[in-house]
């Protein structure tokens, strides 16, 4: 399949999207470069993923975990499993391509790989909240504790989803190159 260049297609709606993209790619070399992307932000992520889980899975080892309360102990097992989660919504995406590729399904792995990976951030989001719950409780033993993670919860919102969503509700101009470009708007198959 050829290049299709801006402004032309079958349809108008076609060619204005594209003229809209930025981009004279192929839907193959859209999907390719959208799983580039992607793969740049999942090592990230995964990397703060292991980090954090290697930690929780050691602490059940610890001579001071038999000390904890039920209430620490139960906040542990949930902060475990929301881990464990997690880490499998956030290496999914390379099941999902190791298992489609040669199948001419790109297009539809990086949708799913995106999706996946927006729920694996929404779940690290939990199992980081739920991480500094557990450690703010036994380290302060008072209601501070729930006021720091509520503090740091409004902050890991901001930097991840709020900021975001106020660039794209800023938009910008397409021209610049700057927040709201065509190119990077999120719209297809990674939006």
């Amino acid at each position: 399949m050829g290049r299709i260049p801006a402004g032309t297609g079958d349809n108008g709606d076609e060619g204005d999207s594209k003229a809209r993209r930025g981009r004279e790619e192929t839907q193959e070399e859209r999907a390719d470069r959208q799983w580039t992307e992607l793969l740049q932000e999942l090592r990230v992520a995964q990397t703060g993923v292991q980090i954090l889980f290697g930690f929780l899975l050691a602490v059940v080892f610890q001579p001071r975990f038999a000390d904890l309360s039920s209430a620490d102990r139960t906040i542990y097992i949930i902060t475990v499993m929301l881990g464990s989660a997690t880490a499998a919504a956030l290496i999914a995406p390379v099941s999902h391509h190791r298992l489609l590729t040669g199948r001419r399904m790109k297009p539809q792995t990086v949708t799913w790989a995106s999706r996946l990976t927006k729920l694996g951030l929404g779940l690290l989001f939990c199992t980081m909240c739920s991480t500094l719950l557990l450690i703010m409780r036994v380290a302060l033993h008072n209601v501070l504790a729930l006021w720091l993670v509520g503090a740091m919860a409004l902050w890991f919102l901001a930097c991840w989803f709020i900021f975001p969503l106020w660039a794209i509700a800023r938009g910008g101009n397409p021209k610049s190159g700057g927040a709201g470009s065509p190119d990077d708007s999120g719209s297809g198959p990674t939006g």
